[in-house]
């Protein structure tokens, strides 16, 4: 992955959630995974759909969440997509075949991470997700 400023972040607007998707979008290189870790409504689907934006992807987004993973091909790099927030570990993230998709040519954005923490990548960039302070305010913390 590229570099990537690091540190905290305010998303005030629905625009401020599209500048970091397509902040992160530019940064990804085939095998990058990034960690998307927060609570429901925080924002996890919809940063999602700025950095497929970012990646040129043409598809509709949305949440895979009965599905787990949908794969987006129509971008620069393929993009697979999770949500695993009905699963209970990692080891149920490798039993359908994520492995495949977290050591390929494309990029996996999980939603949910901190679920499957312990089998992503030493190298996943970490987001989390937090209600700010004010209504319809949100707070990003990018790590490495």
């Amino acid at each position: 992955m590229k570099d990537i400023r690091h540190g905290t972040r305010k998303l005030n607007t629905e625009e401020d959630t599209r500048s970091l998707g397509l902040e992160i979008a530019e940064a990804l290189e085939p095998g990058d995974a990034v960690a998307l870790i927060g609570d429901l409504g925080t924002g996890k689907t919809a940063l999602t759909k700025y950095i497929a934006e970012g990646l040129g992807v043409t598809e509709e987004i949305n949440s895979p969440t009965f599905t787990i993973v949908k794969e987006y091909r129509s971008g620069r790099l393929p993009l697979y997509h999770f949500d695993v927030y009905r699963l209970g570990s990692g080891e149920e993230l490798l039993d359908i075949g994520a492995e495949e998709m977290l050591d390929g040519d494309g990029v996996c954005v999980i939603e949910w991470a901190d679920i499957v923490a312990d089998v992503l990548p030493d190298e996943a960039l970490a987001v989390i997700l937090e209600y700010g302070e004010n209504e319809g305010e949100r707070i990003a913390e990018i790590l490495d």
